[in-house]
């Protein structure tokens, strides 16, 4: 005889729950959006202003000179200052919720809160959008994203406008580019010590703290430390490195499922590149608003921010890394 619907097991019988939320099965780490704000400088939070604004000094006094007895010295004004300007952006998704699924997903019925479920997969892909733009060129979606490596740390520095500065006038504020990344990564150990000393600021201050490419050039350079490689112990043997981060000169390097554009290295630090956000309105959880209309509860995550450069010289990329 057939069952006339579900069965006597399944009509008798709870379905066991193992897990507390539902398992993540879509979203990948966002490396480049955690390391900048997390608690080491890359993000800044910020009170209103028009548009973010970052003072440059870009020139040299060059009045001082040697001179003798009852010479004159020069006495004009040099120019020394000025500043970058970059436009405020916005970003900003939504979580809704039903009063007939909120009825459901209560009592004894509830596996788990639905709500809280569906606020916490918000932020993920806030955080994953985000993040994809911070590897774009600024133009996406008629240009209301969010700027990207691709704009503030180009493939060639020597023009576009950033913050207002052209970088074809003012040759101060181009980034580094090194275009031959290294035929079968053989080069790349020798590109990457100049690409740092070259975003550098001398001997003892102002070197990369971190760089980012993807998972190809990643396990090109993991290759060339294998020689490094040590065991332990006597019991166990590990056959590579984790793949978290790994160290150059003192710089993480990791890999972003995020970058968009291949065969690259981006070399930068938190002092020269931020994160700059309104306070108060980055990931944000609006309170719930019931339409007029619908028995729903409409709930904004919002952010407001860019990316910024505060000294393009001590940014850099390696590009055709094969």
């Amino acid at each position: 005889m057939s069952d006339p619907n579900m069965g006597q097991l399944l009509a008798s019988t709870w379905n066991r729950v193992i897990t507390e939320s539902p398992e993540d099965q879509i979203f990948k780490d966002v490396w480049l959006f955690n390391r900048l704000t997390k608690s080491n400088g890359g993000l800044m939070k910020v009170d209103g202003g028009a548009q973010i604004e970052i003072p440059l000094e870009y020139a040299v006094n060059t009045t001082f000179k040697s001179y003798s007895d009852m010479e004159a010295l020069d006495v004009y004004k040099v120019d020394t200052f000025d500043a970058a300007e970059y436009d405020w952006k916005e970003h900003a998704g939504t979580v809704v919720t039903s009063l007939i699924e909120i009825f459901k997903n209560s009592g004894k019925a509830k596996k788990f809160d639905i709500l809280e479920a569906k606020i916490q997969n918000a932020i993920k892909p806030a955080k994953d959008d985000i993040n994809e733009m911070l590897f774009a060129d600024g133009t996406g979606n008629a240009s209301k994203d969010w700027h990207g490596l691709q704009q503030l740390i180009p493939d060639d520095p020597t023009t576009g406008t950033v913050g207002g500065v052209n970088r074809a006038t003012f040759t101060w504020w181009r980034t580094n580019t090194d275009t031959d990344g290294g035929a079968s990564f053989s080069e790349l150990r020798a590109n990457m010590r100049q690409m740092y000393n070259a975003c550098s600021d001398g001997a003892f201050s102002s070197h990369p703290t971190f760089g980012v490419t993807d998972q190809t050039v990643f396990e090109g350079y993991e290759g060339l430390l294998t020689a490094n490689e040590r065991y332990t112990s006597k019991s166990d043997g590990e056959g590579a490195f984790k793949n978290e981060v790994l160290k150059f000169k003192g710089m993480k390097l990791a890999f972003d499922a995020e970058m968009s554009a291949s065969a690259r290295m981006y070399f930068a630090s938190e002092d020269a590149l931020k994160l700059v956000v309104a306070k108060g309105v980055f990931l944000k959880l609006g309170e719930a608003i019931e339409p007029a209309n619908q028995t729903i509860d409409v709930r904004k995550v919002v952010s407001i921010g860019n990316l910024v450069v505060k000294q393009s010289r001590r940014l850099g990329v390696i590009i055709s890394i094969a």
